[in-house]
């Protein structure tokens, strides 16, 4: 009979819906909460254990299934899960995927059964207001320290602010939502909840790093942010739908990690820097967490005369790590080296993945104030 129950919930896996995590859409999920009939995967079903009020998981291949159970699980599913607990989601909250962070993830997890935020829209208000005031701990431009900051998000304004001083009048920075991206970073930063916020000043881009003791806080900012991005984007683009605009959002970075580079003129040694590639950006920094760019380097499509190239340019010198790259683009060539063959192929291909892509409109704007820059 045991055998008979845990082949029935087996069988239940090819039924569409359950061939995938019902929170992060892992393939194949080996485990499954019999109390909200829904199939997880192994490091989802760590968050499920932490609110046994809601939910109590088993696995589906190990664990001892009893009859009450399996016909739960029958009578469930990922699906109807889906139609009850993620019924009103709002088109610009973030659902995270496998491969995001663990806070995003539990947050998710929490928002769906513990909280029940997506059957009552009532308990969206945190980031569905269009305003938003609070503090966050933000690092330091120079010290490098953690201070609270008070910050207010307001899309009337269209910006994000913050203030060194909490009776202060005028804001330290104001970003406008227009230019603004937030990604987590939680290794980077070094703090589970680690967000960095990203906007352009004088066509630069600046960072600023944050974060919040409180995981459900700093992910409700999060998302009162894309909720912000959103509202704008709906009145720049009146005509697009949200499946257009929802992957403009806010967006990863698409490869991060130490290169060497050398100058223009290539006559000067190789310097070790931290580079960020940002959609077209491909940006340098001494430091991973510094606030400014070193320089930045627009990479346009192959339609455009960029390339990239595996390798140097065989008169090259200066330079202290074996595995070289050179892009190609119409004013000059820029010349990378990787410590590791891997971290060459993965810079490659991430590089050939912008350069294949056709430039939108908007971006050849970019690419002459780029040309431009002194």
């Amino acid at each position: 009979m045991a055998k008979e129950r845990r082949r029935a919930v087996l069988d239940l896996l090819r039924r569409p819906g359950n061939a995938r995590c019902a929170d992060c859409g892992a393939p194949d999920p080996d485990w499954a909460s019999y109390t909200l009939g829904v199939f997880i995967c192994l490091s989802c079903s760590g968050f499920h254990r932490n609110i046994p009020q809601v939910s109590k998981v088993k696995s589906v291949r190990l664990d001892a299934w009893g009859e009450a159970q399996v016909e739960f699980m029958v009578s469930h599913g990922n699906e109807a899960a889906r139609a009850t607990f993620e019924s009103q989601v709002p088109p610009f909250y973030y659902r995270p995927a496998s491969s995001d962070c663990p806070l995003l993830r539990e947050q998710w997890i929490r928002a769906k059964y513990e909280r029940q935020e997506f059957i009552l829209p009532e308990k969206q208000e945190p980031y569905s207001a269009g305003y938003r005031e609070g503090f966050l701990w933000k690092r330091g431009r120079d010290n490098g320290q953690f201070l609270s900051r008070k910050f207010v998000l307001t899309e009337r304004e269209g910006a994000l602010k913050y203030f060194n001083k909490n009776d202060a009048k005028e804001p330290k920075a104001v970003m406008k939502i227009e230019h603004l991206n937030a990604t987590f970073q939680p290794a980077k930063i070094g703090h589970p909840h680690g967000l960095q916020v990203t906007y352009l000043k004088d066509n630069s881009t600046r960072n600023i790093f944050v974060y919040h003791e409180d995981g459900k806080e700093i992910v409700d900012w999060f998302n009162a942010l894309r909720a912000a991005r959103f509202h704008y984007l709906q009145v720049a683009f009146p005509g697009a739908s949200d499946a257009d605009l929802v992957p403009k959002l806010s967006r990863n970075y698409l490869k991060e990690g130490y290169m060497e580079k050398t100058g223009p003129k290539q006559t000067e040694g190789f310097r070790k820097r931290w580079f960020t590639m940002d959609d077209r950006r491909l940006m340098y920094f001494k430091d991973p967490l510094d606030a400014f760019a070193r320089g930045e380097v627009f990479i346009g499509s192959k339609e455009s005369g960029y390339t990239v190239l595996q390798g140097l340019p065989p008169s090259t010198q200066g330079h202290h790590w074996p595995h070289g790259i050179t892009i190609v683009t119409p004013d000059r060539k820029f010349l990378f080296t990787c410590e590791t063959e891997a971290e060459q192929r993965e810079w490659v291909e991430a590089f050939q993945r912008v350069v294949d892509r056709p430039m939108l409109p908007q971006e050849y704007a970019v690419e002459a104030h780029f040309k431009h820059k002194p």
